[in-house]
């Protein structure tokens, strides 16, 4: 057992996978069983070693296909006027393949009030990697799919590499998260210090572990109030930090 929770007819379920796949699909997918203990039916269709870590309850939201992207385009530029580091150098992958550059909803222009309208509907999904990786992404970038498929991706876990999701739920800003290593360190951190990034992206570091160290926990804490917390951090784990790389410092997920 995974994760239980509560949930009405108008939101979705989403469901994560150890291996870096996730789906997205209505709540009312999901028969209403007689018995408490009945089998249920299938969420995701695992690969053979897979399985699920987490579940989510998201808001359902209707709108279209351009109106999407021309929503994660619009919300993109605006991450870029404030933060130039905030998105990667050869743009963003929204959850079609497509790179939100000029030609994710090009010709299709969002007026104000729609705009609005998702941005307050709007959720952000953090994912967390076992080698201290994460990001938090759009939750319009998780399309709702029919229940039983093998899902999309969810985060770049590179090749070659011991390595997988640890948890994905939706947050907050403010919220506070607390990582724990299997050699037992600690790291809190917020939220807020994680940078946004396209859902299958590989993220930035939240945290530095060691070559065979592994992230094992992830626990939220919710908004932060007045205290102290200079002894929470770890010097050597900086969140939302980037790759520095031969060219200079460079975002993981490009």
């Amino acid at each position: 057992l995974v994760w239980v929770q509560t949930c009405e007819d108008d939101q979705d379920v989403l469901l994560a996978a150890a291996g870096g796949k996730c789906i997205r699909f209505p709540v009312k997918d999901v028969r209403v069983f007689a018995g408490r203990n009945s089998t249920g039916v299938r969420g995701i269709r695992l690969a053979k070693g897979d399985e699920v870590i987490s579940m989510s309850i998201l808001r359902h939201m209707e709108f279209s296909v351009e109106e999407r992207k021309a929503y994660l385009k619009r919300r993109r530029l605006e991450r870029m006027e404030g933060d130039e580091e905030a998105v990667n150098g050869n743009g963003e992958v929204d959850a079609d393949g497509e790179e939100n550059g000029a030609a994710a909803g090009e010709g299709f222009v969002l007026d104000d009030d729609r705009y609005a309208e998702m941005l307050a509907g709007d959720q952000y999904i953090l994912t967390l990697a076992a080698n201290g990786y994460g990001k938090r992404s759009s939750a319009y970038e998780y399309t709702v799919r029919g229940r039983g498929g093998q899902g999309i991706g969810n985060i770049d876990l590179g090749s070659g590499e011991d390595n997988s999701v640890v948890s994905s739920f939706p947050v907050s800003e403010g919220d506070q998260l607390v990582l724990v290593t299997d050699k037992g360190q600690t790291i809190r951190t917020s939220v807020d210090e994680i940078r946004i990034a396209g859902r299958s992206t590989r993220g930035v570091i939240v945290f530095r572990v060691a070559e065979d160290e592994r992230v094992v926990s992830v626990s939220w804490m919710g908004e932060a109030e007045e205290e102290d917390e200079g002894e929470d951090a770890a010097p050597e784990s900086a969140p939302g930090e980037n790759v520095e790389g031969a060219g200079g410092t460079e975002e993981a997920g490009e």
